[in-house]
């Protein structure tokens, strides 16, 4: 898709196969809908007077070959109040629109109006793009023909204002961030036959290539078997595929800058292991890599920004199978960090090989780490599927990422990790226990163990089971929380 900025023109005068426009509660017209309904010879009011469109968020209508606008068709947005049409109803907006958009056949080119009068003009063009190109986005390579081809080609975002060097950054990483989010699905919709560790590791070389401020290392199973990462090779031994560690540095600034760490799981299926999940929607389980997809779409999105930032990221990447190799519950395992595990449940292998990774990023210094993963099915009952959890040892680190939540629109919640909850966590046998000794706050024990790997370090875990991707009728991975994390990246190169 190709997106552009229309400054300093009448709606009226656009030649595009379609206009979007906003109306505002109670029939209240933007500048746009009414430039539009007096070259119309007021064919809009005369539609409005029916009563059958009233403005109300997100409600639209189309109408077409309206006489003497050049456009072919125009889409009425219905934006609610005027004085409300902030983030949360610009996003609801601007989907609205896209979704209209997509029905419209041998439609390649629109404009819109709906942020012309906005007092935001950065924050909502770069959400704007994200939440557009979310729209259209489909997953049809794993189809012998593709269905409902969207012919939308060029979308641009019109003003009857001039608008500055800000409004053209903000566009720039809107498309860097949705073009991170679009690896992110790809990878995350990836059937798991397809989608291995391996497979990842080559996704991330394809990425260095790519951009010349990335670099690559990738750890084998004999090399973590080297640096002692027993935690991780429990989860890897039981399959076929092997584990690997994808380590990938980002260079925008001084070689000498702390970097930023991102570690993602990358459980690419996951069966849970000789404790098997159930059978109902167990392909769902090829999404269990979303961490690690994130942190990809992240690194590619920074990549396409120049963010003036360090960041390493860190995926752990292996395959959770049931098999005559596969560890059982009951068995002791000994982390990087020379801890012992007892693992309880071999369904909770995503924290054991987070842990190992979290141990390792620790040698290249960094500033703060953000871990992000499908860990727990607890944070769904806690949060649903609309924000992500997040818990931390720092409240600074705290505060940055909820505020880059909300200046995303990809909000984070944060859930407490007190002393009271570590007492959850305790063995007869080993250092630790991979579960809790009860079913209560899982999300939180889940934290709390992976607490124990990352002392006197500023750390954040994002857990995103229930944000990650949609069951349904709409199944697919959402591309969160790529938006955060680059948000986070963007606040932090801009300090």
């Amino acid at each position: 898709m190709k997106y552009t900025i229309n400054n300093n023109i009448r709606a009226s005068q656009i030649n595009s196969d379609c206009l979007i426009i906003a109306i505002y509660q109670d029939q209240q017209y933007s500048i746009a809908a009414k430039d539009i309904d007096i070259s119309a010879n007021n064919t809009i009011s005369d539609f409005l007077a029916l009563g059958d469109f009233t403005g109300k968020l997100a409600e639209t209508a189309t109408l077409y070959s309206l006489p003497h606008i050049a456009a072919k068709r125009i889409i009425l947005v219905g934006c609610g109040e005027k004085a409300n049409f902030s983030a949360k109803a610009i996003e609801k907006a601007t989907l609205a629109a896209a979704k209209a958009l997509n029905t419209a056949s041998n439609c390649a080119s629109a404009s819109s109006y709906l942020l012309d009068e906005v007092q935001d003009i950065p924050t909502a063009l770069q959400q704007s793009v994200i939440q557009q190109a979310a729209a259209t986005y489909q997953c049809n390579q794993y189809k012998s023909r593709a269905e409902n081809k969207i012919a939308l080609t060029d979308f641009s975002f019109a003003f009857t204002h001039s608008v500055s060097t800000p409004e053209q950054t903000a566009l720039q990483y809107g498309q860097a961030i949705a073009k991170g989010m679009q690896l992110a699905k790809d990878l995350a919709n990836a059937p798991g036959n397809i989608c291995t560790p391996s497979y990842l590791a080559s996704s991330a070389d394809k990425l260095c290539q790519q951009y010349d401020s990335l670099s690559l290392e990738v750890l084998e199973e004999s090399d973590m078997q080297t640096l002692g990462m027993g935690s991780f090779l429990s989860v890897s031994q039981g399959s076929e595929q092997a584990g690997k560690m994808i380590v990938m540095q980002y260079q925008g600034t001084d070689a000498n800058a702390a970097p930023f760490a991102l570690v993602g799981k990358g459980i690419t299926f996951d069966t849970g292991g000789i404790s098997l999940k159930p059978g109902a929607a167990m392909d769902e389980m090829k999404y269990d890599m979303g961490g690690a997809a994130s942190v990809l779409g992240t690194i590619q999105a920074c990549a396409e920004m120049n963010l003036a930032i360090n960041v390493v990221a860190v995926i752990a990447a292996a395959e959770n199978m049931p098999s005559s190799k596969a560890c059982k519950p009951g068995d002791i395992v000994t982390s990087m960090s020379g801890q012992t595990i007892e693992i309880l449940n071999t369904d909770a292998e995503g924290r054991l090989v987070l842990c190992d990774a979290l141990t390792y990023v620790d040698k290249y210094q960094p500033d703060a780490i953000v871990d992000i993963a499908t860990l727990t099915g607890a944070c769904i009952v806690a949060l649903g599927h609309h924000i992500s959890g997040l818990m931390s040892n720092d409240n600074a680190l705290a505060d940055e990422i909820l505020q880059a939540g909300k200046d995303s629109a990809d909000e984070a919640w944060r859930l407490p990790m007190t002393e009271d909850y570590q007492d959850q966590l305790k063995s007869n046998f080993a250092d630790i226990p991979n579960i809790g000794n009860d079913r209560s706050a899982g999300t939180i024990t889940a934290a709390c163990f992976l607490s124990r790997f990352v002392e006197g370090k500023k750390w954040a875990h994002l857990d995103i089971a229930g944000t990650a991707w949609k069951s349904g009728a709409a199944k697919g991975a959402t591309g969160r929380p790529v938006p955060l994390l680059s948000q986070i990246l963007i606040n932090r190169a801009q300090s």
